[in-house]
Parts: C-alpha cells; sequence; structure tokens
C-alpha cells in the first residue's frame, strides 16, 4: 500500500488535477456566480453603475494567472512527474512491451536510411537488415546483413555476415566479412519505447523527439504533435469556460444554482468530448493538428462571445 501512495498516486493526483483543472474552475466560477444571482447581488452591482465587463475582470485577472500555471506545469513540471507513474505502469500494471515490426524504413540521418524485414525488441535483433547512405539523390553505400543486434556490454550494434557495396559512379566494390560491432545513430529504445513516453518529455525535449521522428518518417508523428498542441490549448481552455460560466450564471432563473450547475457540468462535459472528438480526426484523419486541437477552443470562445452579449447588464 505505501509503495502504491509514495510512488503512484503521489504522481497520478497531480496529473489529473492539472488535467482537470479547467473544469474545476468552471464549477467554482458557477457556484460562486449562481450564489451572487440568487442573492441579487449582481443586480445591486449593476444598478450601482458598475458595468457588466468590469465585474468581470477579477474573473478574467484570476482564469488568466490559473491558465499560465497549468501552462507551466503542463511544459515542464507535470512531464517530471509523469516520468515516475508511467515506470510504475510499465513496472507492475502494463504487459512487458512487444515490438514486432515488419517492414521497418527509417531516416537515420539526413541522407541514411536503415531498413528491417523484422525487427524483435524482445531481444534487440533485426533481421535482413539494411543501411544506405545517399549524397544528391545517389546511392554511394550499402551494409546488407542477415541479422544485427545489440550487445549491452559493449554497448554496440553487433552485425553478422555482412556485405558492403561501394559505388563510385560505375564502379563498384563489394566486401564480405562476417562481424562488425559499431555504433549506429540509432537504439534499441527506439524501437521499444511505448507511446506514452512522450507524457514524460518537456517542451524541449518533445520538440527535439518530434523533429527525430519526422525525420525518421515516422507513423505517429500527429500524435505526438497532437500532445505538443493539446498542452497549450487546455489551459486556454480555463479562460474560455470561465467566460461561459459568469455569462451563464449571472442570470437569475427558476431553479437557483441547481440548474446552473447541471447546464454548466452540461457544457463542460460536452467541451472535453469534442476535444477528444477533434483529436481523433487529427490522428486518424487528414485534419491539421494545430486546427484540430483549437476548434473546440474557438467554438465555445465563440459561444462565450454570444453568451457574454446575451448576459443581464
Amino acid at each position: 500500500m505505501w509503495t502504491v501512495l509514495s510512488e503512484y498516486y503521489v504522481y497520478f493526483i497531480p496529473y489529473f488535477a492539472n488535467l482537470f483543472s479547467p473544469l474545476f474552475i468552471f464549477v467554482a466560477v458557477i457556484l460562486f456566480t449562481s450564489r451572487m444571482a440568487y442573492r441579487s447581488e449582481i443586480v445591486a452591482i449593476l444598478s450601482a453603475g458598475v458595468s457588466f465587463y468590469r465585474m468581470m475582470v477579477p474573473y478574467l485577472l484570476g482564469s488568466t494567472i490559473l491558465a499560465i500555471i497549468s501552462l507551466g506545469l503542463n511544459h515542464f513540471i507535470i512531464p517530471k512527474a509523469n516520468e515516475q507513474r508511467i515506470l510504475f505502469e510499465n513496472t507492475y500494471i502494463n504487459m512487458p512491451w512487444q515490438f514486432y515490426g515488419r517492414n521497418q524504413h527509417y531516416q537515420i540521418e539526413p541522407g541514411t536510411f536503415i531498413y528491417f524485414d523484422s525487427y524483435s525488441a524482445e531481444r534487440m535483433t533485426g533481421y535482413k537488415f539494411a543501411l544506405e547512405k545517399f549524397e544528391d539523390g545517389k546511392l554511394k553505400y550499402k551494409l546488407i546483413s542477415d541479422h544485427i543486434v545489440y550487445d549491452t556490454t559493449i554497448q554496440k550494434w553487433s552485425v553478422k555476415k555482412y556485405y558492403e557495396r561501394t559505388f563510385d559512379g560505375l564502379n563498384e566494390k563489394v566486401v564480405e566479412k562476417e562481424q562488425l560491432d559499431t555504433v549506429f545513430p540509432f537504439q534499441p529504445k527506439d524501437f521499444s519505447q511505448r507511446l506514452k513516453v512522450i507524457e514524460t518529455m518537456d517542451y524541449w525535449q518533445l520538440n527535439e523527439f518530434i523533429a527525430t521522428e519526422e525525420m525518421r518518417g515516422s507513423d505517429y508523428v500527429d500524435f505526438f504533435r497532437v500532445e505538443k498542441e493539446k498542452r497549450t490549448a487546455m489551459p486556454f481552455a480555463a479562460f474560455i469556460l470561465t467566460i461561459i460560466g459568469v455569462s451563464l450564471a449571472s442570470r437569475k432563473v427558476r431553479g437557483g444554482i441547481g440548474m446552473h450547475i447541471g447546464l454548466g457540468l452540461l457544457l463542460s462535459f460536452s467541451y472535453i468530448l469534442f476535444m477528444q472528438v477533434s483529436q481523433t480526426f487529427a490522428i486518424e484523419g487528414n485534419m491539421n493538428v494545430r486546427l484540430a486541437v483549437w476548434i473546440p477552443n474557438i467554438m465555445y470562445l465563440v459561444l462565450g462571445a454570444v453568451m457574454l452579449y446575451r448576459a443581464p447588464k
């Protein structure tokens, strides 16, 4: 029990608290503002000559401060906490990672490509391996091997029974050798990482990781971009939901606070649902990633502007 509490929940709770912080802020705004409306305090404020927009300044200031804090947590603090949370999940919860890729193509450096007919992450072994180097679009060097194995003792790749082909114009040189222990600009972890590993990367690490995956031609680049954009879009939602919450709860209605809370929860959960759907379009479809992630914010900002315009003033 102590291990679960100290190594998992101590990092699990901050992660989800920050993830749902816009919802918590929205509910707080609804509760506070609807109670003011129920006691006719908003009517008194407006009757005293204070404009509705001036009354919103403390709300917007508070939500802006909280959004900035959440932004910093998303990009720099939470990823560090996620390292321990995900390590715990991989150790005690998730099944051992297995990767048996077929026909794997990667660009490991500009102009340098590798190919595996198959790769086993468990054995750290690639079968029917090839490495090609191009200059000005022309093939200059090619290494072909039956299989390569990563030797953890010397931290190098061991290439078994391989051929080296060197091209110089129309001339070609072929050399056959039995074994080569060398360092390649890729490691077994590049093929054995779960996608959730990006949750442990801060802003700068994630940018570097995305650039590397783009160069390699990874199929999951859009998934990584969504994670990056989501870290910025979610905190901004606190600002939008505050506008909606004040505009909604400032009107005194039959049903009182309960009606406001019910409508507020409906709007907030619809926002979360819409955010998940739009992310799916970005990952699985052809929609621009940044546009897909920010569409819910744009639409609910428009909704907030309409509700603000129609709020009692």
